[in-house]
């Protein structure tokens, strides 16, 4: 009986952690007006031959302290120890990207983990190890804790440019 249980609660978890997070989430636009920065950008959920895709479109500047747009979704509960990173599908205009993670006790908006990625221009699918990403700051702990990521942000950050990618999957491998 033990044994079923496990199995069971397994197969549950991997259910969890394996589906594509652009279909099954919702997803919020954000930039950095919200602390006075005068980037401008569109999010918005595309139907493509792939399939459902997000959209994240902008001008980024770094201008009144501010240089990002992103769009984020929460992260249910339930990944597990076992999962080993972030799986995404991308088109962009070869350019440099973000995954931003935060977990509980972030409360301040620039407490995140982070780990840079490059857009191609044909689509591709990128790994992300957990391992790989990087704390924006002392105040969090030095290596993530999986299971207690609350968020995950596709973000445009950190220089001048023209952002533009597109997703069709995201999901945690």
């Amino acid at each position: 009986m033990r044994f079923l249980i496990l199995f069971l609660t397994t197969i549950f978890m991997t259910q969890l952690e394996a589906k594509n997070m652009i279909d099954n989430s919702d997803w919020t636009y954000f930039a950095d007006t919200v602390m006075g920065g005068v980037s401008k950008g569109t999010a918005s959920i595309q139907n493509l031959p792939k399939g459902r895709a997000i959209h994240l479109k902008g001008n980024v500047s770094t201008k009144n302290n501010g240089g990002f747009i992103q769009v984020r979704t929460n992260v249910e509960e339930g990944l597990t120890k076992n999962s080993e990173g972030v799986s995404l599908m991308v088109k962009g205009n070869e350019d440099t990207y973000f995954i931003h993670l935060r977990v509980s006790g972030s409360f301040v908006p620039w407490h995140y983990y982070q780990q840079k990625f490059y857009a191609p221009n044909q689509w591709t699918e990128i790994k992300l190890p957990f391992s790989n990403f990087k704390r924006s700051s002392r105040m969090l702990r030095k290596s993530l804790d999986i299971t207690k990521i609350t968020t995950l942000g596709v973000v445009a950050y950190g220089k001048d440019y023209e952002a533009e990618i597109w997703i069709t999957s995201l999901d945690f491998y």
